[in-house]
């Protein structure tokens, strides 16, 4: 494909001063990235291993690269994900992923709070089909000879095709069934007000130092919308997974799939069809 520099003029968000994860009450910040740097460059890749290649999984369509045409600091503290359909007429599509180099593991005997906020393109939403953002966690034992879904993984964030419902699920155990009923998972869901600014955030309670009691629970604006409990899952060693060992972040656009279905001709691509990050952040209670 051939890309016009005139399309990829960054789309700049209305904040052009620093985005800083906001103070939490009772919490200390311990890891963030604000995307700081020059408009139309990769984020930090001291922090983020940005993915290229297809990776095969869940029939997606996409190819990820690593170019700056489909990751990029916007120059306005934000990350800018952004799917592209290429012109070579086989439905071929590219996209940007990147998984951070920080891992986390939720305290015991603490809260713990995994943050970001997070806009749509605006481009319509039915112009979406096939437009699959999400903001997620997995657990590293992945990245060392572990396998899916038994190193478990947490969304914190879900959408496709456009619609403004959110999804945060878990996913563990074994597969078929299992604790998380694989492949579909453990979720719940909610409305989205809008394609704006919204803050997704997950939340570890390990404060009763029982894993019968701890539980997990996912937010949009700071309004509960699902949650998972050790005595709901009524699995030690997959709840052990997910609250008490090491995780890591990902934020992609994936196209098509099982899940959303595939794009069609009304599917539009670019910056109205991106995914925008203001702040990605880890918090420990005090």
């Amino acid at each position: 494909m051939r890309f016009s520099p005139s399309i990829f003029l960054p789309f700049l968000p209305s904040l052009v001063s620093a985005w800083y994860p906001p103070t939490l009450q009772g919490y200390n910040l311990v890891w963030y990235d604000q995307f700081e740097g020059n408009s139309a460059t990769s984020p930090n890749t001291g922090r983020w291993n940005i993915i290229n290649g297809k990776l095969n999984v869940n029939h997606e369509l996409e190819t990820y690269s690593s170019s700056t045409q489909t990751v990029q600091v916007s120059g306005g503290y934000t990350l800018q994900i952004v799917p592209w359909r290429q012109q070579n007429g086989n439905g071929d599509w590219i996209s940007g992923r990147i998984e951070s180099t920080y891992t986390f593991t939720p305290q015991a005997g603490k809260k713990t709070v995994a943050q970001a906020d997070i806009r749509f393109g605006s481009n319509p939403t039915n112009t979406k089909a096939g437009i699959w953002p999400a903001f997620w966690l997995l657990g590293n034992e992945l990245r060392t000879g572990g396998s899916w879904p038994s190193c478990g993984e947490l969304d914190i964030l879900e959408t496709i095709n456009g619609d403004l419902r959110g999804y945060g699920t878990l996913h563990c155990g074994t597969m078929p069934g299992g604790p998380c009923n694989e492949p579909t998972g453990r979720g719940g869901n909610v409305a989205i007000p809008n394609q704006d600014w919204h803050t997704w955030k997950i939340e570890w309670d390990r404060t009763s130092g029982d894993w019968w009691t701890s539980k997990i629970t996912w937010y949009l604006d700071g309004v509960k919308f699902h949650e998972v409990s050790g005595q709901s899952l009524n699995d030690w060693t997959a709840f052990d997974k997910i609250s008490n060992k090491p995780l890591f972040f990902i934020l992609n656009v994936a196209v098509g799939g099982d899940w959303p279905g595939y794009p069609n001709s009304n599917t539009k691509d670019g910056y109205g069809s991106m995914m925008e990050v203001g702040y990605v952040a880890h918090y420990v209670s005090n």
